[in-house]
Formats: C-alpha cells, sequence, structure tokens
C-alpha cells in the first residue's frame, strides 16, 4: 500500500472537499460541526489518557471517540447530494448506550440539587471539559440542521453525550474523594 501524502494543497485557498468532492469554504456551517466534534474527540482522547486502560468507562470514551469519527463523517456528507456511505452511519443503539452507563453511574451518586461548579479532580475537569465541547458541537449541528439535513440520531446521540459527560465528572469526583463544587458557595 501506497502512503498518502499529508497534504494536497487542495486547500490552500480557503476551501475543501466534502465526501463526495463538493467543494466548500473552510468557514462553512459544515465544517465548524464537524470541526468541533472533531476537537471533543481530541479532548476524550485527553481525558481517556487520564483513565486505567481497563476502566469500564476508558473502555466506553475510546468507543465514543469511534462513534465521534463516524458522527464526523456523516456531518462531512452533504447528504442531500451524496449518499452517506455505510461507514458513516451512527449505529441505532449507541444512545442507548450511553443511556444506560448514565443510569449506571447516577444510582451511585448523591442527588444534586444544585449548579455544579466544574472542577474537581483532574479526570472530572477534563470530563467537564469535554461536556462544554460537546454542547457547542451540539450548537453547530444544529445550525447546520437548519440549512442542511443531518442524519436522524446524530444530534440526538451528540445531546446525550454531552449528559454523559456531566455525570461522568461528577462520578469521577465521587470516586476519587473530591468534594463537588457549587454555584454560590464561596
Amino acid at each position: 500500500m501506497e502512503k498518502s501524502k499529508l497534504y494536497t494543497r487542495g486547500g490552500d485557498a480557503g476551501t475543501t472537499s466534502l465526501v463526495g468532492g463538493q467543494r466548500v469554504a473552510k468557514e462553512d456551517v459544515r465544517l465548524e460541526a464537524y470541526g468541533t466534534v472533531d476537537e471533543l474527540n481530541a479532548a476524550v482522547g485527553l481525558l481517556v489518557a487520564l483513565l486505567q486502560a481497563d476502566d469500564a468507562d476508558a473502555r466506553l470514551l475510546r468507543h465514543i471517540q469511534n462513534c465521534l469519527f463516524v458522527v464526523g463523517a456523516s456531518l462531512a456528507t452533504d447528504i442531500d447530494t451524496t449518499p452517506l456511505h455505510e461507514a458513516s452511519r451512527l449505529a441505532d443503539g449507541e444512545v442507548t448506550i450511553i443511556e444506560r452507563r448514565i443510569d449506571e453511574i447516577d444510582s451511585l451518586l448523591p442527588p444534586l440539587n444544585r449548579f455544579v461548579l466544574p472542577g474537581g479532580c483532574e479526570g472530572a475537569a477534563r470530563a467537564h471539559l469535554c461536556r462544554t465541547i460537546c454542547r457547542r458541537a451540539e450548537r453547530r449541528i444544529c445550525a447546520l440542521s437548519v440549512e442542511h439535513a443531518v442524519a436522524d440520531n446524530v444530534m440526538k446521540y451528540v445531546n446525550r453525550l454531552s449528559d454523559y459527560f456531566f455525570v461522568l465528572a461528577r462520578y469521577l469526583n465521587f470516586t476519587a474523594h473530591q468534594p463537588e463544587s457549587f454555584w454560590g458557595d464561596e
């Protein structure tokens, strides 16, 4: 197999190709959406690097990273003009996987009746950062969906994923015996 070049020079004038070959400006709403998903994936990688490799959440987070590549590929495809490749389709059960883990973790945590300040142990702080990037990705995907079709389960997945990062942050603080900080406490 021949090694591909890292640079093509195709984007030097401020445009890039979508899946299917359509050229768009690099500031296009679609690129904002999948670029933010890519940023989230990098932040998840930073979180995974902190966790033990055999930890259930580390394994789930690596799975999520693969799903985020699928989401990015889906968003990089204008499904109004180009058929979505099978590899760019998020499997139907992915939202359920996230929901199950949220429920498992939440059942272990004390009830919450105040706003949590992001932070605590390093893992929790990284999970909160993932949550905020995920919320921004969701906003970018919503903006894209106003102008273009977005695969049905993409928005739902990203929305649920931010909930997972929130509960994961709480769980990481809980297991580290790190008390949570709340809004209004000084």
